[in-house]
């Protein structure tokens, strides 16, 4: 299972490694299962999403209190927040918008 996270944190980070947009943010989050939910704020405004990680490098999906849908790529450091499973993070990292409402078709 390791290895099928880390070949799809490298997909991902190559494919969106050629996006412009970067940002930094920070957030808290907790595990469920092999995933990570959380709540961030950063550059781009506060958002909730879903991610997951290998050693400092994770991927994730959020969306902004616009409805905009992004993917993302980064690297990042995180602690844990008391004797629970909550912790608290920075990261840097980039991303791409999957779905705009507000977005001319």
């Amino acid at each position: 299972m390791q290895a099928l996270r880390a070949i799809v944190l490298a997909a991902a980070a190559v494919a969106l490694a050629g996006c412009a947009n970067t940002g930094v943010g920070a957030g808290l989050s907790i595990p469920v299962g092999p995933v990570s939910v959380g709540i961030g704020g950063g550059t781009g405004g506060l958002s909730v999403g879903v991610g997951t990680g290998v050693g400092p490098v994770g991927v994730g999906v959020g969306v902004n209190q616009g409805g905009v849908v992004s993917g993302g790529v980064g690297v990042g450091a995180s602690v844990p927040v008391g004797n629970g499973p909550v912790s608290a993070g920075v990261g840097v990292g980039t991303g791409t918008v999957l779905y705009d409402p507000n977005a001319k078709r």
